[in-house]
């Protein structure tokens, strides 16, 4: 179910209007789906705009249609009588005004080199207005960019572009509440077309069947992904298939799937890359420290849907007996979505942090654990001595529940350290019976009424 609808994006946008205005090469790359695209599209309206998405093709079909193109934004009659032949005449006849964007342009690089040549000379000796260069192979677009690259040095903005925050899912669902919202983002994070294909008129449960087990749209889309990007896929699929079942330390990864330590690194280093798989430290690790002790977890939502409850069980899937896949998936998704909702109040404190309402401004955040001991959030300002503990729970809390963990939270302050530091406690939960209680008692708590604009919050 594909609408139109375009969410956020105002600092992008407002960076590319900059832009153009200056004349510039800009380079705009970010996985597919995440709409790269249509931000371009809204960010050049109000300018004179020439786009080109690249093909697998003959370069003569290519120029052919850039001249169709320059035809219909300019109605020069000379280019129906003398067509371009070359990108160097192209760029000559190009207007000093327009934007042009090469979309997919790895495509066009990797079938005729010699246009990163002529763009170097075009930038150097005649440029003029903007050329936007977008892609989806995110590491064929930063190897574009890098060092001993023909326009090495000559964009003036590299613009990355992320999936959209959970506090915009809200805006594809309207009717629904808070904890489907969660569960939205628990399966597809913030990649827009991927929010546009499922019906808002189903529940998030309803879609996944459709979506996942169902063999729809986001049935194969990761493998898809990665394969666009990556040789070799049976190793990464083993290695994430590892991590979504709890393997997250280095040497944990390397004993489950048999990879000799060289080997792994390489492959963990080319997802993170890709922004699929993250790694983090305990917040408190001195930098020296921090490599050895870090845990790896799929950072994409949508991945970590996909490697716990879909490809597991691809074969029955594949066959039509998705019985033990649903099973799996009913049994565990509320168990999943608490790392999910980990990931969404870690967002939450970030934008209370920015409106300057927590005790004090953190400085930096994370997981913190040591020796079986986990706190889900510490939240630090290390030149004024002051942190701040959070737990998250994605549970219904009762008073007593909620002052078990947060007796329990204090207990494992103690272990972090931070000795003479100034410290607050927090809880954030589903719901919370007796908020105001702690509250009263200088706990911080938080829970989904909170989140919502209409309870204060800023989700």
């Amino acid at each position: 179910m594909i609408t139109q609808k375009f969410v956020d994006r105002e600092e992008e946008l407002k960076t590319l209007r900059r832009a153009f205005k200056k004349g510039a090469l800009i380079v705009v790359y970010g996985r597919r789906r995440v709409g790269k695209t249509r931000l371009l599209v809204e960010a050049s309206r109000g300018f004179r705009m020439l786009y080109h998405l690249c093909k697998e093709e003959e370069v003569n079909e290519t120029l052919k249609t850039l001249n169709a193109k320059l035809f219909s934004l300019t109605g020069d009659d000379s280019l129906l009588r003398h067509p371009i032949r070359s990108f160097e005449e192209f760029f000559e006849r190009l207007p000093e005004d327009v934007v042009v964007i090469f979309d997919e342009f790895q495509v066009l690089a990797k079938n005729h080199p010699r246009i990163l040549g002529v763009l170097q000379e075009h930038l150097d000796f005649r440029g003029s207005g903007s050329v936007v260069l977008c892609g989806s192979s995110v590491s064929m677009m930063e190897g574009l960019i890098s060092y001993g690259s023909p326009i090495y040095g000559r964009r003036t903005l590299s613009l990355k572009v992320e999936p959209l925050k959970f506090r915009h899912i809200g805006e594809f669902f309207p009717n629904y509440c808070l904890e489907d919202l969660v569960k939205v983002y628990g399966m597809v994070d913030g990649i827009p077309e991927y929010l546009l294909r499922l019906d808002p008129t189903l529940s998030p449960e309803e879609n996944a069947r459709e979506e996942f087990f169902g063999r729809g749209f986001l049935y194969d889309e990761a493998e898809y992904l990665l394969r666009y990007e990556l040789r070799d896929l049976s190793t990464y699929n083993t290695i994430l298939e590892a991590i979504s079942y709890g393997h997250r330390s280095f040497n944990e990864l390397r004993n489950i799937t048999g990879l000799d330590g060289s080997k792994l690194t390489r492959y963990l280093s080319i997802l993170m890359n890709l922004g699929v798989v993250g790694r983090e430290a305990p917040v408190t690790e001195k930098p020296k420290k921090r490599a050895r002790n870090s845990r790896y977890y799929i950072a994409d939502n949508y991945f970590a849907f996909y490697y716990t409850f879909v490809y597991p069980f691809k074969e029955g899937i594949e066959i039509g007996l998705p019985d033990e896949a649903l099973e799996h998936f009913e049994r565990n998704f509320n168990r999943y979505l608490g790392f999910t909702f980990e990931k969404v109040a870690k967002e939450f404190l970030i934008e209370l942090n920015r409106a300057g309402r927590l005790p004090f401004r953190f400085t930096k955040i994370g997981r913190w654990w040591k020796k079986g001991e986990e706190i889900d959030l510490v939240a630090l300002n290390e030149s004024d001595k002051k942190a701040l503990f959070v737990e998250v729970k994605w549970k219904e809390l009762s008073e007593r529940e909620a002052r078990g963990v947060l007796k329990d939270l204090e207990r494992k302050a103690d272990l972090v350290g931070l000795d003479g530091w100034e410290k607050s406690y927090g809880l954030i939960a589903k719901s919370v019976e007796g908020k105001g209680r702690l509250k009263e008692e200088s706990y911080l708590i938080w829970d989904l009424e909170d989140f919502s604009t209409g309870g204060g919050g800023l989700l």
